[in-house]
């Protein structure tokens, strides 16, 4: 009994270490646990609990699938199996390097299976900076905190039994190179990794171990019985002797680690302030932030002698400089890179840097990295992530390079993996478009990305200074979306070599010329140009008209690609709006297009209906996969009140502020947002004055933010329908400069 209350005590102290008591700061507000409540049938963001560092290299998670399983840790779940070092970026790409430990008690035992223990959520505590949880059928209290490339556990066994802990290198290795140290390496992969890949790790205890077995690259390992074990864990990509010296972020104890990521967590978080009583929102805002600052992670290390190097996935080599991965640019372009952007520029300078070693390394620029090239999704996006940093002002690294890689993605494909570079470019670059007759799936969808990337190109080499020779050929592809456009449906639709358009069509099909989404949803996806768009389907109303009858129509589907209804597809049927999807990516900037219908109201109701009905700060918190911090994005500048829907173009399309108060702590100065009535009635902006002139444009331009600024909305409950209607109110458009 006296153990157990001095274990509480401890982990009282634990707590009050790594927080103030002032009241609650940023940090507070995050649940880490959101998304976890989904299976492979139903998403509800498909994350795992990180405890991390932002952008850190290693994430630390309790794990409660096998092995392997891309399903890490599941709300639902009853056991724990062990408490897993992961680099995994989504279920679907699953993890690499990873390794685990677990603390086991009574018999030894090293089985994952057997080994696990049950847990109940009432005794888990889950932060982004500590998590701590009681093991029953062990009888035990684990607690870990991270930095970037380490991480501290303090680990209390009860008296009376025999005390073990198993360390499993998923099939590597993991020895015992004296009684207080495991060295051993990890090499799990699941691909995007070069020949002779490991993660070497070495793990240090403060009380002495004598090993019990060693099979399989699981390491049993038995401690004094009744002691609290001081473990503290690194790995690098590099090198057994990077490990080592990682190892020092956490040198000084697990209260000061703790600490330490607390600090990093309240710094980053802490660029927005907000002042508003609805405790659910700041939930959901700050927790959607803590995913949107995880990836892309940053792969480099810092050696004895203060060079910055990193393993690179490509060759196998070590390299000098920084590189990021563990993204998908098909997700991430559309909000996740334009926040960095805006919010921590710095962060961003050092990822355009990784991406000039990227290409430097494997001859292409990521389109899916994990932590190589990986095949998944379709586009040539890294062309926008490379263009809105640069045009958003993101500046100390080889842009030469990088367009170099640009204009050589444009017009290449990866020898063996597709999705990087432009499948179909040799067809696309000769008829405008790339066939949905030449063998290649989800043409129309790769078209349509294709041409927006090629005007990301065109803004890029415009900002360059190249020649209108270089140019003229991306000039004429922006506009490649048109020859999509099926004048009989005025939808998007697949089309054949000779011209012919796809025939049966059935706007309701997801999948075969389209990704993860129907016509539907990728008509819309024209983010340069939407006036030219609503041109095409017959002016500004017959655009409205089809933008309503998105959520009017019922959720219905047809799912004859894949067979059965896959989880995407679930998630739109059972959330109440219509055909809009926006638990998938291609769609989530379509609310706001209203705004080049000059109805901005239509956009502020629906954007606060999603915001209000599609997030919460719960387990179940989003409406689908939550994606490398895409979705967590739009959510941040949706509360924001704008949103980037055509990142490269310098402007972002005006919503409606979630919040009474809040402040942006901009590099350049402050960017206050003040909304004072706004309540889920007031949803609707009568109002808007930037810096105390009335705007009554549905943009707002970067250069009017990026050093600091002042909104103030007058939020009503009824639409103001003389705001925002004229001609000159609607946002940028190639077309229509």
């Amino acid at each position: 009994m006296k153990a157990k209350i001095l274990l509480l005590a401890t982990l009282i102290l634990t707590l009050f270490s790594c927080k103030r008591e002032s009241g609650p700061e940023p940090v507070d507000y995050v649940n880490p646990l959101v998304g976890t409540l989904s299976t492979y049938n139903l998403s509800t963001g498909n994350t795992y609990p990180a405890v991390a560092v932002p952008w850190g290299m290693h994430f630390w998670t309790p794990q409660t699938g096998a092995d392997g399983d891309g399903w890490t840790y599941r709300y639902d779940a009853t056991h724990i199996r062990g408490f897993k070092q992961t680099h995994q970026p989504s279920p679907w790409i699953n993890d690499y390097g990873a390794f685990s430990i677990m603390p086991v008690t009574g018999e030894p035992e090293a089985d994952e299976n057997r080994r696990a223990s049950w847990f109940s959520h009432k005794a888990e505590k889950a932060t982004p900076y500590y998590y701590s949880v009681y093991l029953a059928d062990h009888d035990v209290s684990l607690e870990m905190t991270p930095s970037s490339h380490a991480a501290a556990f303090r680990i209390s066994y009860p008296a009376g039994t025999r005390a073990f802990l198993a360390v499993d290198s998923y099939g590597g290795s993991a020895t015992l190179t004296d009684v207080n140290t495991v060295c051993g390496w990890s090499s799990q992969n699941h691909g995007g990794v070069a020949e002779g890949f490991r993660n070497f790790f070495v793990l240090n205890s403060d009380i002495a171990f004598t090993e019990i077995s060693s099979e399989g690259g699981t390491l049993l390992l038995e401690l004094p019985e009744g002691q609290t074990a001081n473990i503290s864990i690194a790995s690098s990509f590099i090198s057994p002797e990077q490990a080592l010296q990682n190892l020092e972020e956490v040198s000084g104890g697990f209260d000061a680690a703790c600490a330490a990521a607390r600090a990093e967590w309240n710094r980053i978080l802490g660029r927005f302030e907000i002042e508003d009583s609805n405790l659910d929102h700041l939930r959901t805002f700050y927790s959607c932030l803590y995913r949107s600052v995880l990836f892309p992670r940053d792969l480099s290390e810092v050696g004895a002698d203060g060079i910055r190097r990193h393993y690179s996935p490509h060759t196998g080599t070590v390299e000098e400089g920084y590189l990021f991965s563990d993204t998908g640019f098909w997700d991430t372009f559309r909000s996740l890179f334009p926040l960095l952007n805006l919010v921590y520029p710095e962060v961003s300078a050092r990822i355009q840097e990784g991406l000039v070693n990227h290409w430097k390394e494997s001859g292409f620029l990521p389109e899916w990295g994990s932590p190589g090239h990986r095949g998944c999704m379709v586009g040539n996006n890294s062309a926008s992530v490379v263009a809105d940093a640069w045009l958003s002002g993101i500046r100390g690294y080889d842009i030469d390079a990088l367009w170099e890689a640009v204009t050589h993605g444009a017009h290449s494909v990866h020898p063996t993996v597709s999705s990087t570079g432009r499948l179909g470019w040799q067809e696309y670059d000769s008829l405008g478009y790339v066939p949905c007759d030449a063998g290649i799936n989800e043409s129309a969808a790769r078209t349509l990305e294709y041409a927006y990337d090629d005007w990301c190109i065109l803004r890029l080499g415009e900002a360059l200074g190249k020649d209108e020779n270089e140019l003229a050929p991306y000039r004429r592809a922006a506009l490649n979306y048109r020859n999509l456009f099926d004048p009989e449906y005025r939808l998007m639709n697949g089309r054949a070599a000779d011209g012919s358009f796809r025939r049966p069509f059935s706007p309701l099909k997801w999948g075969g010329d389209f990704t993860e989404g129907n016509s539907l949803h990728y008509s819309w996806s024209v983010f340069h140009d939407v006036a030219g768009l609503a041109e095409l389907m017959g002016g500004d109303e017959a655009m409205e008209a089809a933008l309503d009858s998105v959520f009017l129509m019922p959720p219905r589907y047809d799912d004859s690609y894949y067979g059965f209804p896959i989880h995407e597809i679930v998630e739109m049927t059972v959330m109440g709006m219509g055909n809009y999807a926006h638990g998938n990516q291609p769609i989530q900037h379509m609310l706001y297009l209203y705004d080049w219908c000059g109805k901005p109201w239509k956009a502020q109701a629906r954007i606060r209906e999603v915001m209000e009905k599609f997030y919460t700060p719960w387990a179940d918190g989003y409406c689908g996969d939550e994606d490398n911090g895409q979705t967590s994005a739009w959510y941040v500048f949706s509360g924001m009140g704008f949103y980037p829907v055509c990142p490269g173009s310098g402007e972002y399309a005006l919503g409606t502020p979630l919040f009474r108060k809040l402040t942006v702590h901009l590099p350049g100065g402050d960017l206050r947002i003040e909304a004072p009535a706004n309540s889920r009635d007031n949803c609707y902006v009568g109002t808007l004055r930037l810096n105390g002139r009335e705007w009554g444009h549905n943009f707002l331009r970067q250069e009017d933010i990026l050093n600091g600024a002042s909104l103030r909305f007058d939020m009503v409950s009824a639409p103001n329908k003389g705001r925002g209607s004229e001609e000159q109110d609607k946002p940028y458009s190639f077309s229509r400069p």
